[in-house]
């Protein structure tokens, strides 16, 4: 069974750092995509970074260029994503989903994807 945990929420002032884990079981990296989507209150969830192990694509979405960076330590079967410059407006549930679609460099879907419990980022202003 594909399993993913999240870690490394938190509280933190705008402008700050946060790493997010997620800690993969039951795969190995290279078998699916690992994708990092968000949802905020009253908001749709949405796809934040995707990442293939595999062959390398990245997708990141135009709100988290140059901010955000997705990475991975597959003997770890670890995935990671760096937020740095963060703003009230990344203040959200951010969730690890397995078996992510990467479509091109453009978008990324988790339709059929396996989803974690998520961890909260908070940035305060």
């Amino acid at each position: 069974e594909k399993q993913v945990v999240e870690s490394g929420g938190g509280l933190v002032q705008a402008g700050g750092s946060l790493r997010l884990s997620c800690l993969a079981s039951g795969f190995t990296l290279d078998e699916y995509h690992i994708g990092w989507f968000r949802q905020a209150p009253g908001k749709e969830r949405e796809a934040v970074s995707c990442i293939s192990t595999r062959d390398g694509r990245q997708f990141y979405a135009d709100s988290v260029k140059g901010r955000f960076t997705v990475s991975s330590e597959n003997a770890k079967n670890e995935v990671y994503l760096q937020m740095n410059s963060l703003q009230p407006n990344d203040t959200a549930v951010y969730y690890c989903v397995a078996d992510v679609a990467i479509i091109g460099n453009s978008d990324c879907s988790a339709d059929f994807g396996s989803w974690g419990q998520g961890t909260q980022v908070t940035v305060s202003s």
